[in-house]
Formats: C-alpha cells, sequence, structure tokens
C-alpha cells in the first residue's frame, strides 16, 4: 500500500521533530468521497474535508491539489468504485441482460450502508453555482462518456440481431440513463432497495424485443 507522509513536530522528544507521520491517501480519498457525496461539492467545506480525511490543510493541498481537483479524483475512485458495476455490466452477453444489470447494481447501492445514498456525480454537482462551473462540466462530460459507453455496447447489439432493426441504440441509451438517474434521486429520498427494484421491473418491460 502506497503512503503518503505528513511532517509532525514533537513536542515531547526533540529529536522527532519534523518526522513524518503516515496516512492512506486511499482511505483519504473513500473519506473525502463520502463528505462531497453526502454534502455535495459546495456544501463541503474544506473543514469538513480536513476532519474527514483525518488530515490537515497543507497535507490536503499537498496530496491530492486544491478542492476542486481533490473532487475529479474523488470522482475517479467513485468511478472506479461504487459505480463499476456499470463497466462489468456492459460486458453481458445479450443487450436485456445489460441493461438488467445495470438497473439491478443501481438498486443494490442504494442499500448499501456502507455509502451515502443517490448517486455523487448528480447530487455532488449538478447545482452548483458558477464559480464551480467546470466542476458541473467534469461531472456532465462523466455522465456522457458513461451513456456513450452503453450507446456502443448497444449499437453493437444492433448489428449482432440482439436488437430490433428499427430500435435506435442513442434513444434506449438515453432511456436507461435516465431511469438510473431517477432512481438514483428515489434513493436520495429514502427510496428501498426493494423499491427500487420495483422500478428497474417496471422499465424492463419497455425494453424491445427482437
Amino acid at each position: 500500500m502506497i503512503y503518503l507522509l505528513i511532517g509532525m513536530k514533537s513536542k515531547s522528544n526533540p529529536a522527532a521533530r519534523g518526522r513524518p507521520r503516515a496516512f492512506d491517501p486511499e482511505a483519504a480519498l473513500d473519506r473525502a468521497m463520502h463528505v462531497f457525496w453526502a454534502k455535495g461539492y459546495e456544501g463541503a467545506s474544506l473543514s469538513d474535508l480536513t476532519r474527514a480525511m483525518r488530515i490537515n490543510r497543507p497535507s490536503l493541498y499537498a496530496a491530492f491539489g486544491n478542492k476542486e481537483q481533490l473532487f475529479r479524483k474523488v470522482l475517479d475512485r467513485y468511478m472506479d468504485g461504487p459505480v463499476a458495476y456499470f463497466g462489468k455490466a456492459l460486458a453481458a452477453p445479450k443487450a436485456r441482460d445489460v441493461v438488467e444489470e445495470i438497473f439491478l447494481g443501481t438498486a443494490r447501492m442504494g442499500d448499501d450502508p456502507r455509502i451515502p445514498a443517490g448517486c455523487l456525480m448528480v447530487q455532488g454537482a449538478l447545482a452548483v453555482g458558477d464559480a464551480a462551473g467546470s466542476v458541473r462540466k467534469d461531472a456532465a462530460a462523466r455522465r456522457a462518456a458513461s451513456e456513450a459507453a452503453l450507446r456502443r455496447r448497444l449499437q453493437r447489439a444492433k448489428r449482432e440481431g440482439d436488437l430490433p432493426k428499427n430500435a435506435d441504440p442513442a434513444e434506449l441509451a438515453s432511456y436507461v440513463m435516465t431511469v438510473v438517474r431517477g432512481m438514483a434521486v428515489q434513493s436520495a429520498g429514502g427510496a428501498t432497495r426493494n423499491q427500487l427494484r420495483r422500478i428497474a421491473q417496471i422499465a424492463l418491460r419497455a425494453w424491445p424485443t427482437s
């Protein structure tokens, strides 16, 4: 495991002055992710972040950059962690399986006590002011990239005859992502996993069959 170092002075032992104290940057990023997820980008103060990450401000800046840079690193970790199910779902053999796995993965997130409810990329950066416009654009670009990846997978499905000839992969990808974001909003509002699974089941009824 990689560790970063924070300078720490000791009052009791002069020889220990300047001795580094280690912290785990991966664990610190996880804690920052939870703060941004629960409070949003603008709602998360530096004091909130440093307290949760268990580091001081100079250490935060040295290890992760400013608040905006930290948030981008958190989004990377979010994509590789809590929503990694999305990329795995794209490898399912059939288009309907892909979509079902995406819906069910979203429902599972709503019942995971280890993480806040909802979607970090929607709640964290959707409603921000002009000063944080670059953060909003970054999150929007990541959402668009996920939809584009799904669209490409559905285009392949259509070429393989796994979707009807009149199916529009772009419209279907937009539909799926709209349902997913709606499920995330419902989750943030207190919807249970079973309620989210029910939404997924209803949404799948509209899926075209070959």
